[in-house]
């Protein structure tokens, strides 16, 4: 039988953790099981309530970050100790519906390797779902994976994909199209999506503003992530070819028609910046590419890892 790993971060969510364990635990008994919750910082009862549940089921792992870090990093620390085959990640806000693990799981028996859900019938207000649309058709325009919602936290992978993302920032509302540019098959399912039933949204405004910038992370890391001396490089070969091309007709104006340097002193500064901007661009890349190879240790965020003795 292969295990399941049921991944939930969660920022002050103290009132839904109970009933969200309690669900989950009726959909999942048939399986072998494990259920990490990532507490990202909360500032309410969260963490005490994970560790009461923890030390009633060995099946329960806690994480808990010592600051606020975000959706991605919280997925990421997740994504690093789960153990399961398959992998399911869900909000810890009961919106997401634990029935629907099922069928994710058969989606992926099916021979895909990364399920999004689809919030078809969306329980949201229109200044969520209209932005949300865009937000769907633009990523889906620009990276070639058509899909309804890139951002639905319901979703299920293969242990292979998880163990292969690399997130930050706000990265996770990309992780299919991730996926897509690493050669993993991905579909959707349409899944029943919930109303809110405690406390507030948790996701400003801001968070639009700032996708716009990690989608133009997740079109260069899918093509020059390994080799970025290719994107950098060829800027600085066009810059320093085209600034070339200047300085060489400004001699020949000088030294062939006889004109003088301060008649095109302009277009003389004009090549020299291009040359200059060209090697600039060509030592960014070379960097990059030191940068790729040096293989930084991974930031750490953690304040707690904890999980039942099995043997208590």
């Amino acid at each position: 039988m292969k295990k399941i790993s049921i991944v939930i971060p969660l920022f002050n969510e103290q009132e839904s953790l109970r009933e969200l364990y309690t669900e989950i635990r009726q959909h999942v008994l048939k399986y072998d099981y494990e259920i990490i919750f990532i507490d990202d910082g909360s500032t309410d009862d969260s963490w005490k309530i994970l560790i009461d549940l923890c030390d009633k089921d060995e099946k329960i792992k806690i994480v808990k970050f010592y600051n606020n870090y975000g959706k991605s990093e919280a997925l990421s620390e997740g994504f690093s100790i789960a153990d399961g085959d398959y992998v399911i990640t869900m909000d810890a806000d009961l919106q997401d519906n634990p029935q629907e693990i099922k069928s994710l799981i058969n989606k992926i028996d099916q021979g895909w390797d990364l399920v999004s859900g689809w919030k078809k019938d969306r329980k949201d207000p229109i200044n969520k779902t209209l932005p949300s649309k865009i937000f769907n058709f633009v990523t889906g325009f620009f990276t070639g994976l058509k899909l309804h919602d890139y951002n639905c936290g319901l979703k299920g992978y293969r242990k292979k994909v998880v163990k292969s993302l690399n997130l930050y920032g706000g990265l996770h509302r990309y992780i299919p199209a991730i996926a897509y540019k690493s050669g993993y098959k991905i579909t959707e399912i349409e899944v029943n999506h919930r109303s809110r039933k405690y406390g507030t949204t948790k996701y400003g405004r801001k968070r639009f503003f700032h996708g716009f910038f990690d989608l133009i992370t997740v079109l260069f890391l899918g093509k020059y992530t390994n080799q970025p001396l290719h994107f950098f490089g060829l800027l600085g070969i066009i810059g320093a070819t085209i600034g070339s091309a200047i300085e060489v007709y400004v001699l020949y104006l000088k030294y062939i028609l006889g004109e003088p340097f301060q008649l095109h002193f302009a277009l003389l500064i004009l090549g020299v910046l291009f040359i200059v901007i060209g090697i600039q661009f060509f030592s960014i890349g070379l960097i990059g590419d030191m940068i790729v190879r040096s293989n930084p240790k991974k930031k750490h965020r953690v304040d707690i890892i904890y999980q039942k003795d099995p043997k208590q």
